[in-house]
């Protein structure tokens, strides 16, 4: 990859975090890190166009899907 050695590490580190017992605190400040690291990835992968980068960049959405989503919590369901 081509990305920075920071970045990489960055990344590596985000990807490694433990994911279980977060407070709703801890689940903000991950969803902002990731969404800062998937922007830093996308100005990268604009000038090179390297699928690895894509692949992480999916890798990090996906983990901020799963985070966002434990954030917003389940809708009550309509009953009629």
């Amino acid at each position: 990859m081509q990305i920075s050695n920071d970045l990489s590490d960055r990344v590596l580190e985000f990807e490694g975090r433990k994911k279980s017992g977060m407070t709703t605190s801890d689940r903000v400040s991950a969803s902002r890190e990731a969404k800062a690291l998937i922007l830093e990835l996308n100005e990268v992968f604009k000038k090179t166009k390297e699928p690895e980068i894509m692949e992480t960049m999916k890798r990090l959405t996906v983990i901020k899907r799963k985070i966002d989503k434990r954030l917003k919590g389940r809708l009550p369901e309509m009953s009629e």
